[in-house]
């Protein structure tokens, strides 16, 4: 079974990610595994970021790191099964790089439901799905 599974969750969204998260956590306790939970705050173009206060982005990271920090306490996992890390850019791209580079061999993520904008221009959880260097799954809400 999975040894380490990464479980991106929106920080603007949360609770979007709770099937992912208790899925996740019954693995780790089923099987040991760690739980990685990603939070992916969106970049901003420059000229945007120009106008906005002093120490945004800094902000933005501490704020979504104690997002990460409660839902990973609140888990019902072992102590020590859970690590969180925040990263800056296209939700996709830093998934797959955090994928690789942590060492995870499972994603574990929720997608919305298909719309007409996801059939043409495709969805994060598509993009993560063909270029991911480990096993994803996608669990869709009801």
């Amino acid at each position: 079974m999975f040894k380490k599974i990464l479980v991106p969750v929106d920080p603007a969204e949360p609770g979007f990610a709770e099937d992912a998260l208790s899925k996740a956590a019954q693995l780790a306790r089923d099987y040991g595994a760690k739980i990685h939970l990603l939070g992916v705050c969106p970049e901003v173009q420059s000229f945007v970021a120009s106008q906005l206060p002093e120490g945004w982005q800094k902000r933005e990271i501490d704020e979504t790191t104690v997002i990460l920090d409660k839902i990973g306490a609140d888990l019902d996992v072992p102590t020590g099964a859970v690590d969180c890390r925040v990263r800056m850019g296209s939700v996709y791209h830093e998934v797959i790089e955090e994928a690789e580079q942590s060492g995870c061999d499972a994603v574990l993520m929720t997608s919305h439901k298909p719309g007409l904008s996801t059939y043409f221009i495709g969805s994060n959880a598509a993009h993560i799905v063909r270029h991911a260097p480990c096993s994803v799954v996608v669990l869709r809400p009801e």
